[in-house]
């Protein structure tokens, strides 16, 4: 697929009012646009989120991973468009969002690499330069920021390589947020070894972060010793990110792992469908948190690669090539299946095995960001 055919096919996607083509970046009152970007990685199962119930080849695949079609039923699929559904576990999340056309989804998505490697695919995402030599140390969500002179966050344990560059960014993982190992005065003293040095400026800015975060939190965390957040995994982390991204911080990158699901994936039940409820509870906290701001969000998840479209010996899946991308946002025109299709049957397989590549994620990134920035 040529990138002006996608570009054409998602220009509604991303339409934020006040940020058409030719205003200046963040030229609009009050906050800029926030964009965080949602990573799954283990290649989660994309066949069994975006369900292709208009495919016989679909059930006749996956006899014992399939998810029903739409019926009254609570384990069927969630009818979205006469081709596809939504997994059921979606119901309370997702769905409301499609109906209210805050989300669309980009199936046969992906990158060009047939490696079928969890890291170099991800390297590849993350770094967004396309086919060729790498620059491991320009991230293209660090790329934005410099062109945007954006404070960037990643909520992660390490900085992923969607960040690395010229632009200081900040890392904190926020899921398991508490006090900290190092307190006011030890951190004092650290500081204190550091000065007249080359790392003088890092490690006071690393303290200031962490300060920052924890003041942020402050209130939530004393409720929390009261019992009274009873969210658990992505739902609490999504909260604490978008009280983050409503201020200083509007650009992130969150990743999710655990998708990996070559034995005993289920269907309807089961470990995959758990962790679908998860992320769509998250997602769904996230733009509660961001209140009016949730009209000036994009939020993108992605994955490095789908799943082989036929289930294994094992109930799961193995690697595989084309997924579903996700976009979410308050100033989106969604409620829609975007991007070039083909029908869901052996012939259009990838090698017989996979969904094929049809809507490069470079493309719908650049044309989203286009839009938004």
């Amino acid at each position: 697929m040529q990138r002006r055919h996608l570009l054409q096919s998602i220009a509604g996607l991303a339409s934020i009012t006040g940020l058409g083509a030719g205003s200046r970046l963040w030229a609009a009152p009050g906050n800029p646009p926030a964009l965080l970007v949602v990573f799954l990685r283990g290649a989660y199962d994309a066949a069994n989120l975006l369900v292709p119930i208009g495919s016989r080849f679909y059930y006749e695949s996956r006899p014992g991973i399939a998810i029903a079609p739409p019926s009254a039923d609570a384990g069927s699929a969630l009818p979205l468009t006469s081709d596809w559904g939504l997994h059921p576990a979606l119901r309370d999340t997702l769905l409301p969002l499609w109906r209210q056309g805050e989300i669309a989804f980009v199936p046969f998505a992906g990158t060009h690499d047939t490696t079928r490697s969890h890291f170099e695919t991800q390297d590849g995402i993350e770094l967004g330069q396309g086919e060729g030599n790498r620059n491991y140390r320009s991230g293209f969500l660090n790329r934005l920021a410099e062109v945007l002179g954006a404070s960037p966050m990643a909520f992660t344990d390490r900085l992923p390589l969607a960040l690395q560059g010229t632009v200081q960014v900040a890392n904190t993982q926020l899921r398991n947020l508490n006090k900290p190992a190092v307190d006011a005065r030890q951190s004092r003293i650290i500081s204190a070894m550091y000065q007249g040095t080359g790392l003088a400026a890092p490690v006071d800015q690393g303290f200031a972060v962490r300060d920052e975060v924890l003041r942020e939190m402050a209130a939530e965390m004393d409720a929390a010793s009261r019992n009274a957040i009873s969210a658990r995994g992505f739902e609490l982390e999504a909260r604490r990110i978008a009280r983050l991204m409503k201020g200083r911080y509007r650009i992130g990158f969150v990743d999710i792992g655990g998708w990996d699901t070559h034995v005993a994936q289920g269907g309807a039940t089961g470990q995959l469908a758990t962790r679908f409820e998860e992320l769509g509870r998250g997602l769904s906290a996230f733009r509660q948190e961001m209140g009016t701001q949730w009209r000036d969000s994009t939020v993108v998840v992605l994955s490095e690669f789908g799943r082989t479209f036929r289930q294994n010996g094992n109930g799961g899946t193995d690697h595989g090539h084309g997924s579903v991308h996700w976009v979410l946002g308050g100033g989106l025109r969604g409620g829609r299946i975007a991007g070039e299709q083909v029908r869901v049957e052996q012939a259009t397989l990838f090698q017989n095995r996979d969904y094929p590549v049809l809507n490069e994620y470079r493309s719908l990134l650049g044309g989203l960001l286009a839009r938004q920035y």
